[in-house]
């Protein structure tokens, strides 16, 4: 077992950025997240069950919901594969926080704060070639934000390429640990900022108590489960792939007056399967 937990898990992913004890891990990353535009002091961790359920197709997914000390609503989930209308999802969950807010009568009451959202891939977003993606509520011809109460934060962990030493800035930094940390034999960082050094206390899985290291290895088989049945379907898929591809061969060389045996010899398909073609 690897010495680090793994945050592509529910019990890791949790553990390091969901609980009162590693508070301040979570503070420092959106810190490192939103640097240059705000500074965030602490966090309240509410029940990520006031987020809408949504099951169909949900692959693997942890959430983590909480509030600024100013009011801000902030959404952190990590998703390990894609899925059908994923943009629309998150969409969905950050317009029911910022529905929860409204006060009806009077005329309504609409001073709702920011709803942030925060959403780690593991997986390429569509045609996507950035490994982060700002999307805010904008004047389509200016570019100039209209709007500040909703903003998503995309975050492509395959697309992040820099190796240790070319980390430059703090959300590099966690973006890297992250990304790699089920492999790491030690904790980067630590010299450079003591945020790494209580991470690096918090995800030690030989410092977990009996009771959540059983978390832990359950979260950790049913992660290696998905992983498995998603590479099995890879796998399949591309071999559906490549045998449409040796059957548009064989009808293609029929149609251009290749023999039957020489379609044979060259795709390996049965002679009577291309005596249908």
């Amino acid at each position: 077992m690897s010495r680090f937990i793994n945050p592509f898990t529910d019990t890791g992913f949790k553990k390091i950025f969901g609980q009162e004890i590693s508070k301040e891990l979570l503070v420092d990353f959106l810190n490192s997240l939103l640097v240059d535009e705000r500074v965030i002091r602490d966090v309240r961790f509410l029940n990520n069950e006031q987020l809408p359920e949504y099951d169909e197709g949900r692959g693997i997914i942890y959430d983590i919901y909480c509030t600024t000390d100013t009011g801000e609503h902030i959404i952190v989930e990590m998703q390990g594969a894609s899925q059908v209308h994923f943009i629309e999802r998150t969409l969905y969950y950050m317009s029911r926080v910022i529905v929860n807010q409204g006060v009806r009568g009077d005329g309504g009451k609409y001073d709702i704060k920011a709803v942030y959202g925060v959403f780690f891939m593991n997986f390429r977003l569509r045609e996507n070639s950035k490994m982060r993606i700002d999307v805010i509520l904008a004047d389509r011809d200016t570019g100039k934000m209209f709007n500040d109460k909703l903003r998503q934060i995309f975050i492509t962990l395959p697309l992040f390429d820099k190796e240790e030493e070319d980390c430059a800035t703090d959300f590099e930094r966690w973006i890297y640990v992250l990304k790699n940390m089920k492999t790491l034999e030690r904790m980067p960082f630590k010299a450079r900022k003591a945020v790494f050094e209580k991470l690096e206390e918090i995800a030690d899985v030989s410092a977990l108590s009996p009771e959540e290291r059983s978390k832990y290895e359950q979260s950790l088989k049913v992660y290696h489960d998905y992983e498995a049945t998603m590479e099995a379907k890879l796998k399949e898929g591309r071999e559906e792939g490549i045998e449409l591809g040796v059957l548009k061969t064989a009808k293609k060389m029929k149609s251009q007056g290749y023999s039957v045996d020489a379609i044979h010899s060259i795709t390996e398909l049965p002679i009577e399967e291309i005596e249908k073609l």
